[in-house]
């Protein structure tokens, strides 16, 4: 199948096929409890049109957004998108790019009501017709985002490397991907690959997690970060007799454009979180095994060190230590979890 073809069946399934999220046929886009409770308060300010047409499959809205420029791939009906326009406030600005015309129209048809809503002068989000593998054809330019984010979209697209060498593209230096998505226990047959509905209801599509950090690792990317993950489970009978062999997951992961080392490595650095993200009063999670509580000072390896001090989390956190003095390999993967992501002695 063609990558045209591909694209068309996906903006069919998503443009005609589905009206609302009660239309899936499996649990891939997860429920609003797998959302934290502030964003769940700010959830009841979006528009019910909007709400009833979001398919995303976690809750990819990273914290420290105010005033950043943030580029939702995939933006559907525009969610994410709006719960991201309160994040950023009336200085920040939110991209969304989507290529389903049906998807875009409710996207744009309540923009200034939520910019009312939200007691903005004028919406701060732009809402693009595009590819999110052509990310120059939607007229973002190089180091020009703070924060990408996606929900449940990148495993849709028939060129995935070419949307990650995007992404690092447009990212800032020291700007974040942070991304949800569906995941395979191994590589999908070529012929379930090309099923229209497997594809839509992102199962088609997921990527093999090897396969995701060989192809992040070739974006420059030596070191992902898992955030959170859950089975999906699959409701459609006819859907589990095609590919119910396949173990699916919904996992957020985090990235940044820095140069790290593909291992940790110790140079007995330590990071202090002083407790001021708005809504992380009390500790921050780098991911699934850094919990910085705060004031507790925590001995990190040098690329989690690196994600702090280099990004816009560091006016966050007391930092000390320096890459002068090497000790060798620092053991961060936590303790009976699988480390496949990153590789056996890397921090995920």
């Amino acid at each position: 199948m063609s990558k045209q073809q591909t694209l068309d069946d996906i903006r069919n399934y998503y443009g005609v096929v589905l009206q609302t999220s009660s239309d899936l046929k499996t649990g891939a886009c997860c429920t609003i409890d797998a959302m934290p409770a502030h964003l769940r308060q700010l959830l009841e300010d979006v528009h019910p049109q909007v709400r009833e047409r979001f398919y995303g499959c976690g809750s990819p809205l990273p914290p420290a957004l105010d005033g950043m420029t943030v580029l939702d791939l995939g933006c559907g009906s525009g969610r994410d998108a709006y719960l991201l326009s309160r994040l950023v406030g009336e200085h920040g600005r939110v991209i969304g790019v989507d290529m389903t015309a049906e998807q875009l129209q409710a996207a744009r048809a309540h923009q200034q009501w939520h910019a009312q809503r939200y007691g903005h002068s004028r919406s701060n989000i732009e809402f693009v017709d595009g590819y999110i593998e052509d990310l120059a054809g939607c007229g973002i330019a190089d180091a020009s985002v703070d924060v990408v984010v996606s929900n449940c979209v990148l495993n849709l697209s028939p060129e995935k490397e070419r949307v990650f060498g995007e992404i690092m593209r447009v990212l800032k230096p020291g700007g974040e991907l942070y991304f949800s998505d569906v995941f395979a226990d191994r590589r999908i047959p070529e012929a379930l690959r090309r099923d229209p509905v497997l594809l839509g209801e992102c199962l088609a599509g997921a990527l093999y997690i090897e396969d995701f950090r060989r192809l992040m690792a070739r974006a420059g990317c030596a070191d992902v970060r898992k955030i959170s993950d859950s089975a999906v489970p699959l409701f459609d009978a006819a859907i589990i007799a095609r590919i119910g062999m396949v173990n699916f997951r919904s996992i957020t992961l985090r990235a940044f454009k820095l140069d790290l080392e593909d291992r940790c490595e110790d140079f007995g650095q330590v990071a202090t979180y002083l407790g001021t993200i708005p809504n992380h009063p009390h500790a921050f999670d780098l991911d699934d095994h850094h919990h910085f509580e705060t004031g507790r000072p925590l001995r990190v390896c040098g690329n989690s060190f690196d994600m702090l001090a280099a990004t816009r989390y560091a006016p966050h956190f007391r930092l000390s230590g320096d890459k002068s003095v090497h000790f060798g390999l620092f053991d961060c993967a936590p303790v009976g979890v699988a480390t496949a992501l990153t590789g056996a002695a890397n921090c995920c």
